[in-house]
């Protein structure tokens, strides 16, 4: 038996921008992919915390640092500037190793750059 798990999240990502005139997806900052662990154009599910909205695109990489949270396309009107978002990506494994699955957690501050726990790692 096989079943779809929480992969990683990007927690608390604040949108910086819209782009109507596009085919959609959500524009990410690299470095933010990299420690999700997130490829680009890979499946996400975008929870927008402002209004409730839930959907599903695919991701496009920002430049690196750029701290760059965009919905591109269609997605454009399910957010506007400033609105929290949660991006998550599901992985399908089998019932034995959904047991031990670590789920990779990237919260971000306000400028959508990683947060330090304690002990001094960003996830």
């Amino acid at each position: 038996m096989e079943r779809f798990m929480l992969k990683s999240k990007i927690h608390g990502a604040t949108l910086t921008g819209t782009e109507l005139d596009y085919e959609g997806s959500i524009t990410i900052d690299q470095n933010l992919l990299e420690k999700a662990d997130i490829l680009p154009s890979e499946q996400v599910h975008v929870l927008n915390i402002n209004n409730g909205q839930r959907f599903i695109t695919y991701t496009i990489a920002a430049p690196k640092d750029s701290g760059v949270i965009l919905l591109n396309g269609p997605a454009a009107r399910l957010g506007t500037v400033g609105d929290k978002v949660i991006i998550i990506s599901y992985c399908q494994v089998p019932l034995e190793k959904a047991k031990n699955l670590r789920v990779k957690k990237v919260f971000v501050d306000e400028k959508n750059r990683p947060k330090e726990s304690k002990d001094g790692s960003s996830t």
